[in-house]
């Protein structure tokens, strides 16, 4: 009856976005992709796949650049024609994600505008997937003030910056413990709203959600060793609905080196895997890699099941992280940098449902 019921205003959506998920490069088509001697020839390869003709319209010499802004356009173009064809409460989850990114762009404004760059210049690099209507008349704004009030008063995102930034204290911001505070606002409203939603939706969000919160407290504490960043203050950077809140965020604000660090994410056995992977195969590859590669086995994992939202936000991380290492093979060629190639993040290894 669940699923009857799911179907009736969603069923629609979540098939397309399975297809869209369909569509996802296996690990053949990375294959190929790493014998490509120019990036016409990644052009031409990728031309087989779901993506297409996307790069039609762009002569040769490519560049990465290029490459990415059409990756990115064609994203934009799929996710919102999810968003337009939605309805309550799919609408707001969809709209919970876009949240995100109109985050990431006010935070570049104001960064932007610290070192006085030109607004328009800003906006132009911001992300399609984080706009909203106020900033159409930004480009009037020539001080912090006035982009205080052009954007953090009325915009969706205005909440959760409303208890981090005033307009007595914009010229004084850490812009960096600005963004870490409000993603862990934004973060725990977003885990909060699915936990209401209920049903599978919940299971697999809250999961997914409280990992990242736990990802981005492990690595504020490492960052902020040797900084002037103190305890406390990473305290309030972490986000509240992990599974290390409260007694593994409590360690993590005791730890004063990456061994202590360790062994307070260690409480999650999940988390002491990874560190242990780390340790034990030096293979070039980060702390963060490793996380990321995590992230897309949860991913995955969505997607076994059905009748819930988080197929959307699944299929969204997915395809970036698919962008991710096509650039990153991209960037091997165009720079005949062909040993590291393979340092990507691999997604499906044959059909969707089968993890890395």
């Amino acid at each position: 009856m669940a699923g009857f019921m799911f179907n009736i205003d969603n069923g629609y959506l979540e098939g397309l976005c399975r297809g869209f998920v369909g569509g996802i490069l296996k690990q053949s088509d990375y294959l190929n992709l790493m014998q490509c001697e120019t990036l016409d020839d990644l052009k031409l390869h990728l031309q087989g796949t779901d993506y297409g003709n996307f790069l039609a319209d762009d002569a040769s010499p490519l560049s990465t650049g290029i490459i990415a802004e059409r990756l990115r356009e064609k994203l934009v173009i799929e996710f919102r024609y999810l968003r337009n064809h939605s309805v309550g409460p799919l609408s707001t989850f969809l709209d919970y994600i876009t949240y995100g990114y109109m985050i990431d762009n006010i935070i570049l404004l104001i960064t932007g505008t610290l070192h006085h760059r030109s607004i328009a210049e800003l906006i132009s690099k911001c992300h399609p997937l984080g706009q909203f209507e106020q900033m159409g008349a930004l480009p009037v704004a020539s001080t912090l003030t006035d982009l205080y009030y052009a954007i953090l008063i009325d915009t969706p995102v205005a909440p959760f910056f409303a208890d981090h930034l005033s307009v007595q204290e914009l010229d004084e911001v850490n812009v960096e413990v600005l963004r870490n505070k409000v993603q862990r606002a934004y973060l725990e409203a977003f885990h909060a709203f699915c936990g209401r939603i209920g049903a599978t939706t919940a299971s697999v969000m809250c999961d997914i959600l409280g990992f990242e919160a736990d990802r981005r407290a492990i690595i504020v504490t490492i960052n902020a060793f040797d900084t002037l960043l103190t305890k406390d203050v990473c305290a309030r950077l972490y986000p509240r609905c992990g599974r290390l809140h409260p007694d593994g965020l409590a360690a993590l604000v005791r730890a004063t080196d990456y061994v202590q660090t360790k062994a307070a994410a260690s409480c999650c056995a999940e988390y002491a895997a990874i560190f242990e992977d780390a340790e034990r195969n030096p293979d070039g590859r980060t702390l963060e890699d490793r996380f990321s590669a995590h992230e897309v086995k949860l991913h995955v994992r969505s997607l076994m099941q059905q009748f819930h939202f988080g197929v959307f936000y699944s299929y969204l991380r997915l395809r970036e992280q698919e962008h991710r290492n096509i650039l990153w093979i991209a960037e091997c060629i165009a720079q005949k940098y062909r040993t590291r190639m393979d340092h990507y993040i691999p997604i499906f290894l044959g059909q969707p449902g089968t993890a890395v």
